[in-house]
C-alpha cells in the first residue's frame, strides 16, 4: 500500500471523482455528453468515446489535486492509456490523485427488496491487474430499495465478503450500498443498512481499513458514527439522480461526508465545447463539489 496515497485519501482536502461508468451506463453518459448512438457503431467504439471524455477531463488544468483527492475508474480504463501512461499511472505521477478501481460486473436481479451484485469472475485476476496498475484500491456497488431485514442483510454481508477479498490483496475497498434515493423507505432503510455496516465494521481488525460510498441521507449528519469509525477511512456521497445543486446542498448539512459525484460531476460538459468552454465549465463545477465537501 502507498503510504503518501493512504495519507490523502485519509487526510486530504477535496472529494473522489467518480468515473466509473460501465457498459450499462454509458451510452447515456456519453448521450449528456452530446453523443448520440449513432455516433458509434460497435461496442468497442463507444468504449473510445467514453475514454477520450474520461481523457478529456483528467487532463485538463481544472481537474487538479488540490479538489480532488481519488478517481474511480472503469476496469478498462486501468489498461488504457493517457498521453502514454496507464490512467492509474497518469493520474498519481501527473496529478498526484489516487486511483480506485470500480469491480463489480453490475447489479442482479431485485430480490428482497434488495439488488445484490452480480457474481464476479476471476475476482482474483482482477485484482492482481489493479495491484500491477498501481491502483490504490477498489468500487463495488449494490441497491437497496426496500426496508427488508434479509435483504439490507445479505447486501452487507456482500459487501464485507468482497472488501476482505480486496484487503487481502493490498487493496483498500469503497464499499457502495446505495440506497434508491427515490424509495417511499428511505429514511428506514438507511436506519437498517447503518445498524447492519456498524456491525461488519467492528468485525474488521485494527489495520483493515474501508471507505463506504453512500446515499445523502434523508437525516442529516445520520452518518457521523460511520464517519468516526477507526476503520473507516471516509465516507463517500454519491449524487443518486440529484442534480449538482441539490446534492452539494445535501452534502453540506452532513459534517465528516464528502462527495464521490459522477452525474452531477459531469453535469454541464459536452463535447461541442471548445475546451476553453470545457475547462471552465468543470472548473465550476469542481469547485462547487470541492466547497460543499470542506465546509
Amino acid at each position: 500500500m502507498n503510504t503518501d496515497q493512504l495519507d490523502k485519501v485519509r487526510n486530504g482536502s477535496g472529494f473522489v471523482a467518480a468515473l466509473d461508468q460501465s457498459g450499462g451506463s454509458t451510452p447515456k453518459a456519453l448521450s449528456l455528453y452530446g453523443l448520440a448512438e449513432s455516433q458509434y457503431a460497435t461496442e468497442a467504439q463507444m468504449f473510445d468515446r467514453m475514454h477520450e471524455m474520461r481523457s478529456r477531463l483528467i487532463t485538463s488544468p481544472a481537474f487538479d489535486k488540490d479538489r480532488v483527492l481519488a478517481a474511480i475508474l472503469f476496469e478498462q480504463t486501468m489498461d488504457r492509456d493517457i498521453e502514454d501512461r496507464y490512467t492509474p499511472d497518469y493520474l498519481w505521477q501527473a496529478k498526484q490523485i489516487v486511483p480506485f478501481i470500480k469491480i463489480d460486473k453490475g447489479l442482479a436481479p431485485m430480490s428482497e427488496g434488495v439488488q445484490l451484485m452480480k457474481p464476479i469472475p476471476g475476482l482474483e485476476e482482477l485484482l492482481n491487474r489493479s495491484v500491477g496498475r498501481n491502483a490504490f484500491g477498489t468500487k463495488a456497488r449494490s441497491l437497496v430499495t426496500l426496508t427488508n431485514r434479509a435483504g439490507i442483510s445479505a447486501i452487507v454481508e456482500q459487501q464485507f465478503d468482497v472488501a476482505r477479498r480486496v484487503m487481502a490483496r493490498g487493496l483498500v475497498p469503497i464499499l457502495e450500498p446505495e440506497v434508491d434515493i427515490h424509495s417511499a423507505e428511505k429514511a428506514e432503510a438507511e436506519a437498517l443498512l447503518k445498524d447492519r455496516l456498524l456491525a461488519g465494521l467492528n468485525e474488521l481488525g485494527d489495520s483493515e481499513f474501508v471507505l463506504l460510498k453512500l446515499s445523502l441521507p434523508t437525516e442529516d449528519n445520520f452518518f457521523a458514527d460511520l464517519a468516526a469509525h477507526p476503520n473507516v477511512l471516509r465516507v463517500l456521497a454519491l449524487s443518486g439522480g440529484y442534480t449538482r445543486d441539490e446534492a452539494c446542498a445535501r452534502l453540506t448539512r452532513n459534517d465528516g461526508v464528502i462527495a464521490s459525484f459522477s452525474r452531477a460531476l459531469t453535469e454541464g460538459l459536452t463535447a461541442q465545447q471548445t475546451d476553453n468552454e470545457f475547462n471552465q465549465t468543470l472548473d465550476s463545477a469542481l469547485q462547487e463539489i470541492h466547497d460543499a465537501s470542506i465546509r
